[in-house]
């Protein structure tokens, strides 16, 4: 059985709510059309449309069919559409999610090495969460997308991963700048000025996971989304923060300072759906792990006051 055809078919007569009506829109006879129904409810076991009454009706498993036959059917037209632009060295737009704290030294190299390496394809980046991420893939609101890793993607190919571990954010005045490196333990009685939950729920709750279990329990969880805020509240001495080094960068009164072990590695992979790929997204991944991995160091103070290169690594799996 043809299960596209007979699913166009499907939404016609559940468009007109009439078999004749839809047989016209369909340039079909109304036997025929019937039969494919018929066909259809017995491939899938269930009856889809009420036929007792004057006026035709979705059954309950017809309403259950509509929406997914209405996305299966665009699905297909879409990925027709783009393997016809692709054909003709057109890959289309591409509508890729990165993470919102993406520094901008990251994002020009990132769209610098696509339009070097796909010039055929046209980035639209967007600044997204990854939990708003993961929705937006499954959902058809992105093509691929940056993710901080781990994270829950049954329906997404999910491509190979980039890490930096994460030092500790301090009050420049606190006696543990004065250390070389800290160890996790060493942050007992702190804050811990963190991401909100929801915008990457299994990096956050791994990062507290990591450090219950080396011995540091923040006395309170601060929430903050924008880094010029993670640096007020930590000079403040509201508490410290995880970072690759890029907001000690920026302001003398807070330091850097490797943690002890390396526990905590960030990871971001790149994700993109398993049905009806766009196929520029595997590219574009391939893409953002190399400019993630290829000369990506951060500048950190270190103890002596002399800069340390955290280098990003790649994880495959």
């Amino acid at each position: 059985m043809d299960l596209l055809r007979h699913l166009r078919i499907f939404l016609a007569v559940a468009d007109e709510m009439n078999f004749g009506r839809a047989a016209e829109r369909l340039g079909m006879a109304q036997p025929p059309l019937s039969r494919a129904v018929r066909r259809l409810e017995e491939d899938l076991g269930a009856e889809l449309f009420d036929r007792s009454r004057r006026q035709i009706r979705l059954t309950p498993a017809g309403t259950v069919l509509l929406d997914e036959a209405r996305d299966l059917v665009a699905r297909e037209q879409r990925t027709r559409s783009l393997v016809r632009r692709a054909r003709h060295g057109d890959l289309g737009t591409l509508r890729a999610g990165v993470p919102p704290d993406t520094s901008a030294a990251v994002l020009g190299a990132l769209l610098a090495a696509c339009a070097e390496r796909a010039p055929a394809l046209r980035v639209d980046l967007q600044e997204v969460t990854t939990d708003e991420q993961l929705r937006l893939l499954v959902s058809g609101g992105l093509d691929v997308g940056l993710l901080y890793a781990p994270v829950d993607a049954t329906d997404l190919v999910l491509g190979p991963e980039a890490g930096v571990d994460l030092g500790v954010v301090l009050p420049r005045t606190s006696p543990l700048a004065r250390l070389p490196e800290v160890a996790l333990a060493d942050l007992t009685g702190h804050d811990l000025v963190l991401f909100p939950r929801s915008a990457a729920p299994g990096w956050y709750d791994r990062t507290l996971e990591i450090c219950r279990a080396t011995g540091f329990v923040p006395a309170r969880v601060r929430h903050a989304r924008n880094p010029e805020f993670v640096i007020g509240l930590v000079t403040a001495g509201r508490g410290v923060a995880f970072d690759q080094g890029l907001v000690a960068c920026k302001e003398p009164r807070v330091a850097w300072r490797p943690l002890a072990g390396r526990p905590l590695t960030q990871r971001i992979r790149a994700a993109w759906p398993r049905q009806s790929p766009h196929p520029g997204a595997p590219q574009f991944a391939s893409v953002a792990t190399d400019v993630l991995t290829r000369d990506r160091t951060t500048a950190v103070p270190s103890g002596d006051g002399d800069d340390t290169p955290r280098p990003w690594s790649v994880v495959f799996g």
